[in-house]
């Protein structure tokens, strides 16, 4: 291009040949190219630097734009090359584009071209142009769309969103992932703080301050909580967050802080199903144990009356031995029919819910201690019954038995030598349940000393040779099992009452 002769600057040289240097050794291409009024394009000037953008001489680009055109330019680029040229000529906005070309020795690059066009008064039109080489700008971007998708699709098959916590304006970014927990439109979005907040269940937000201010304080290396969160749908959905500080202000106030959010809910549900089948598992473990002992106790009971009996019956005179017969048949009677209800027992350890009945209270009690006579008898136990007829209570027949026999065994042998035994069973109302009580004036229980064992199994609390520790641990167990619970009270040498609350509902 030739340039107008321009005044010298201060060494002589001239302005134009100044600005021409000045040009070269910009790294981009710098030309001017005028479009005439019958739409044929020349280029009147080139910088230097086109021998490295383009690999073309300043005279051949100048000179022969089909060189460019046919040889550099990727034909795939060439229809949009065209047209967003025709759009800058006609609106006489900004020619920007992007395109590749195909150089003989770098191979395949990237550039891109601004352009101001302007329009002359002979009707012309120059285009001011900048080609700038971008391939490695294009490289990083490639790069970085590959990593934003490998990074949204290990989120997103990880189920997991980003959280990004402006602490500053108190503002937080959800990704599309999060937003879908709460059962919205799957797209990001940037909301109050609140806005999450106020979705948390109530029970879970004390725990996920705590976690979360000890992180902001420097106390932990990073902040994670489990907490609900209400959908759309009214329903909670269980979330582990996770994240940490990444700004501080000048005063090392934290700023800004980022992390993850995942839908746990599968994963919390299985783990609730798991620890109810646990508990399942444990109580049929129980319900087994509780079997186990029941058969041995209550059987070992009936055999020693028949046994003591037998004996007795060999050695009686005539006129005794009717009467004893009647309590063989009685002891006969009721061990028929202990056999009958441990067989219901069998049968009902592989249901998760015990089979209740409604039973008469005292006829129960009388049948036990029909069991019980000759113990009674031999003790000389005074007994006292302050049960109505008509009291009935929802209750497994084979458990009932059980926990009437074990603790009226259990008042019996711990009787006190220096009193004549008296047990007395009284009924009563507490606060809308049925409760039982089981008094005795026997050697008594220190409950500072042993009240935390009282119930465990193989505890004993006198040294009374044939106590075992299995009765009061049976007899607990049956009466949770049925949904009730036991109260104790006692006093050393001076007696012993047991409270038992029948469950109704349960």
């Amino acid at each position: 291009m030739k340039f107008f002769d321009m005044p010298d600057i201060h060494d002589g040289e001239s302005l134009n040949a100044f600005y021409k240097k000045l040009l070269d050794q910009v790294p981009d291409l710098i030309f001017k190219m005028i479009c005439k009024t019958d739409n044929l394009y020349s280029i009147v000037f080139a910088s230097e630097t086109v021998n490295d953008i383009l690999e073309l001489s300043v005279e051949t680009f100048m000179s022969n734009t089909q060189v460019f055109l046919k040889e550099r330019l990727v034909a795939e680029d060439f229809g949009h090359f065209k047209e967003t040229l025709e759009v800058s000529k006609k609106t006489f906005a900004g020619w920007n584009d992007e395109f590749r070309v195909r150089l003989p020795i770098k191979g395949l690059r990237w550039m891109r071209i601004n352009a101001k066009p302007e329009l002359q008064k002979d009707g012309t039109i120059s285009f001011y142009a900048r080609v700038s080489d971008i391939t490695e700008q294009k490289e990083h971007e490639r790069r970085l769309k590959i990593s934003e998708e490998r990074f949204k699709y290990a989120l997103h098959a990880a189920s997991e969103g980003i959280w990004d916590w402006d602490m500053i304006t108190d503002n937080v970014y959800f990704s599309g992932q999060s937003m879908s927990i709460l059962g919205v439109k799957e797209e990001e979005a940037v909301v109050p703080l609140k806005y999450w907040r106020d979705r948390m269940h109530p029970d879970d937000m004390k725990q996920h301050e705590v976690s979360r201010n000890a992180h902001l304080k420097g106390e932990t290396a990073g902040f994670e909580n489990i907490y609900r969160i209400i959908n759309e749908e009214g329903k909670y959905r269980w979330v582990l967050s996770r994240g940490k500080v990444v700004a501080y202000d000048d005063c090392g106030k934290p700023t800004r802080a980022i992390g993850t959010h995942k839908d746990i809910t599968l994963l919390k549900e299985k783990e609730i199903e798991l620890g109810n089948t646990i508990d399942i598992i444990g109580d049929q473990n129980n319900r087994l144990t509780n079997f186990a002992h029941i058969v041995s106790h209550n059987l070992r009971s009936h055999a020693g009356n028949l046994k003591m009996l037998i004996d007795i019956f060999k050695g009686a005179k005539e006129d005794e031995k009717e009467e004893m017969l009647n309590h063989l048949e009685a002891i006969s009677d009721s061990l028929y029919v202990t056999i009958i209800h441990l067989k219901e027992l069998v049968d009902i350890q592989f249901e998760i819910k015990t089979v209740k009945e409604n039973l008469n209270l005292r006829y129960y009690l009388k049948n036990i201690l029909n069991i019980l006579h000759n113990e009674i008898t031999k003790h000389g136990v005074n007994i006292e019954i302050n049960i109505p007829l008509d009291v009935t209570v929802n209750y497994n027949p084979a458990y009932l038995e059980s926990v009437l026999l074990n603790f009226t065994t259990n008042a019996i042998k711990y009787s006190s030598s220096e009193r004549k035994p008296m047990l007395s069973y009284d009924f009563e109302v507490i606060d809308g349940k049925k409760v039982l009580s089981i008094s005795d004036n026997g050697l008594g229980i220190d409950l500072k000393k042993h009240k935390n064992s009282l119930f465990g199994m193989y505890k004993t609390f006198h040294k009374n040779q044939n106590s075992r520790g299995i009765g009061l641990f049976i007899t607990k167990n049956q009466v949770e099992a049925m949904g009730g619970k036991i109260e104790v009270f006692s006093e050393v040498n001076k007696g012993t009452t047991f409270k038992i609350y029948f469950n109704e509902n349960g």
